[in-house]
């Protein structure tokens, strides 16, 4: 019973029309221009330099795509049994007709060419978010986009602030705030006006959310005016020679702001907490990165405590904290557990985590999940790989263990899979749960 209840579960899921909140594509170039792309995803080469290629074979500067490719293929056998490597099969087999188990010498080049034709139309974008059953995917926006040239109500707007709360000391960062805000900085009113103006002007093409990825040692708290002012002059002075406590008051001074903006502007403020760069010094773009396990959410008590009108979707790194997110989001109304992040984006880790809350957070304010993906042809395989997870648990959690009928267990999967989506973010589609689904 169990499998088969699985599997029809699985298949009602996987009608659903979804909106992808969180991804790093770029409107201008959604879609893979050539099989390189794909197979350039950071998960590929960090892997297979973990196994043992080397990083200038997998960087060298001006490789021609198709010999990057080769060289990938001949050195992905020992990623065969990890979870990024059945992603690519799925998207071979879905979107390029590949009919193997695996991608060998013998087979991969005629799989490139027929990936490189098909991504030659001048609609493989189109065809691809028809395929993967997504109706929007949000962006993560540099502070100083345009965002002109794409349709926003597709490719949804999202502040990006990293560079702002954490690399304003440097002279570039500023001068491209102040040309994007169209005012000089200064102090710490002039700062403010320059972040409103980019929070008016993100607003106005339909972006939807305020997001940050944060360090583990990174605690918010309000800093005094006085304080701010004297921290920004030191740090409009003296550039990243200005003193580290001069650098850490001004981020928490643009990082209070950016909440009390996204409390006048209703926007959500995306929270990603608990990467430590720059582990691997030597590791290949992308993979250099890891988690760590001193972060707590205990940082972030004052921030959730005052600003109770705004929405926090909060993604942590490492399924270990999990619990803590999971009991955070138990107590505080705007504390909203946000998909399953980087490190812990593979099904043992989804199963757990999910299942944790699952059981534990009202189920109209969880975000199941989002693909973080760069190019569009990943979302298919991402979203799947989650939606068995979660009709895995649906299942056996609720339908078998606590005899949920197998119609109020798929509300469950479609709430946490689209429904809060449009909750959280305000995306005010009008449709019903039944309208989601394609006929």
């Amino acid at each position: 019973m169990s499998d088969a209840l699985r599997q029809r579960l699985f298949e009602q899921l996987d009608a659903i029309v979804l909106i992808d909140p969180h991804t790093h594509i770029n409107a201008l170039q959604p879609a893979s221009a050539t099989p390189a792309d794909i197979l350039g995803y950071h998960y590929y080469t960090e892997l297979a330099h973990s196994a043992g290629m080397p990083k200038e074979q997998i960087e060298e500067p001006g490789l021609d795509p198709k010999e990057k490719c080769e060289r990938l293929f001949a050195n992905l056998a020992p990623l065969q049994n990890t979870i990024q490597y059945s992603w690519l099969l799925e998207i071979a087999r879905e979107f390029f007709g590949f009919d193997g188990d695996r991608i060998s010498a013998d087979n991969w080049e005629s799989l490139y060419d027929t990936a490189a034709e098909a991504m030659a139309a001048d609609d493989w974008a189109g065809q691809v978010l028809e395929k993967s059953k997504l109706q929007a995917v949000f962006l993560t926006n540099d502070f100083d986009d345009p965002l002109e040239g794409f349709d926003t109500a597709v490719y949804i707007p999202c502040l990006r602030t990293d560079d702002l709360v954490f690399q304003l000391a440097h002279p570039e960062i500023r001068a491209r705030l102040e040309r994007a805000a169209g005012t000089s900085i200064g102090d710490s009113r002039s700062l403010r006006t320059a972040l409103g103006k980019r929070f008016e002007h993100f607003k106005a093409k339909n972006a939807k959310a305020c997001a940050i990825s944060l360090p583990p040692d990174f605690a918010p708290t309000k800093i005094s005016p006085g304080r701010a002012d004297t921290a920004i002059k030191e740090v409009c002075a003296s550039g990243p020679e200005a003193s580290l406590s001069g650098r850490q008051a001004v981020a928490n001074f643009v990082f209070w702001t950016l909440a009390e903006f996204c409390t006048e502007f209703h926007l959500p403020f995306d929270l990603m907490i608990g990467v430590n760069r720059r582990v691997y010094e030597a590791g290949v773009f992308q993979g250099q990165d890891l988690y760590d396990s001193r972060v707590s959410l205990i940082q972030y008590r004052e921030l959730f405590n005052t600003f109770a009108q705004v929405t926090f979707p909060t993604s942590v790194l490492a399924s270990v904290t999990n619990q803590e997110l999971t009991s955070y989001a138990w107590i505080f109304p705007n504390v909203v557990p946000h998909g399953h992040w980087w490190y812990s984006n593979t099904p043992a880790y989804i199963e757990r985590d999910l299942a944790a809350r699952l059981e534990a957070v009202p189920q109209t304010k969880q975000i199941g999940y989002y693909s973080d993906m760069y190019k569009l042809e990943f979302g298919l395989p991402k979203f799947r790989m989650y939606k068995r997870v979660l009709a895995k648990v649906l299942a056996e959690q609720f339908v078998v263990d606590r005899l949920w009928s197998e119609e109020r267990a798929l509300a469950l999967g479609k709430c946490v899979l689209r429904e809060n989506v449009d909750r959280v973010f305000g995306l005010g589609t009008g449709y019903a749960v039944e309208d989601l689904l394609f006929a």
